[in-house]
């Protein structure tokens, strides 16, 4: 059985491509830069690129994107051709090709606006339930591409599973007011409490949706560190978080 991964080249991409391999399975990463996980060097965006290498592919595990960080350095016409137009053209061909499960990688961030509310007003409570608000380019983008597979599960009966993952990157936060205010790991560790997830929980998820696809046809799921909070916590949230943390979780103290 083959399986295809796109971007291989990324964080997740690689990720996918080396723990798959580990399993034994029998992988095509491709990417438009070279890496050791990238089998075929190329773009989502050219028809024909994906046509040949969607074909014989049983698995697509679509992780290509461009990403917020490339809000700052691409234009929004690029984020229309590589996350919607390069979706679409992997969703056409894997219909072609007969692929069996199709798993696309979205993100929290189509939430948007919808998980910053006034001051003083609860904590967002954030499930597969809430309407998305993008606030930006790439939430649009990817929330238009996620739309693109329960359009191919509806018509063309192609089992997809869209999972929203919380931040993973390694980089820097892109908030500036978070980078002055907080050295990266701490930065980073907050978000664990709200909005990150390990890679290799990451990993698994697109290993255990690929599996449950046919099953399951079409479902969005978010994929994020277990929040130590409870949805009663959202008021107390609102007004004062460090206390709310140091009731859940005493041994947190703020510095």
């Amino acid at each position: 059985m083959a399986l295809l991964v796109t971007g291989s080249a990324g964080h997740l991409g690689e990720g996918l491509v080396r723990t798959l391999r580990a399993a034994g399975e029998r992988v095509i990463g491709v990417d438009r830069k070279p890496s050791p996980f990238t089998d075929v060097v190329g773009s989502i965006v050219d028809r024909e690129f994906v046509r040949r290498h969607v074909a014989g592919v049983q698995i697509v595990f679509h992780a290509a994107a461009l990403h917020k960080p490339h809000v700052a350095t691409h234009s929004r016409q690029d984020f229309i051709d590589t996350n919607i137009t390069g979706t679409l053209n992997l969703l056409e061909e894997a219909v072609a090709a007969g692929v069996r499960s199709f798993v696309f990688t979205s993100t929290t961030s189509v939430f948007g606006d919808a998980m910053t509310l006034g001051e003083g007003e609860p904590a967002a409570w954030i499930t597969e339930d809430v309407v998305p608000i993008p606030k930006n380019i790439y939430g649009v983008t990817k929330l238009a591409a996620e739309s693109l597979c329960q359009l191919f599960n509806r018509n063309q009966r192609l089992p997809c599973i869209v999972l929203r993952t919380s931040r993973f990157f390694p980089e820097d936060d892109d908030s500036k007011p978070v980078r002055d205010a907080y050295a990266p790991d701490n930065a980073k560790a907050n978000e664990f409490v709200y909005r990150r997830v390990d890679v290799a929980d990451v990993v698994e998820a697109h290993r255990l949706a690929a599996r449950l696809a046919p099953r399951i046809g079409f479902g969005r799921y978010i994929i994020s560190a277990t929040t130590p909070f409870k949805r009663e916590d959202a008021a107390g949230l609102g007004r004062d978080a460090p206390a709310v943390l140091a009731k859940r979780f005493p041994p947190y103290a703020p510095a």
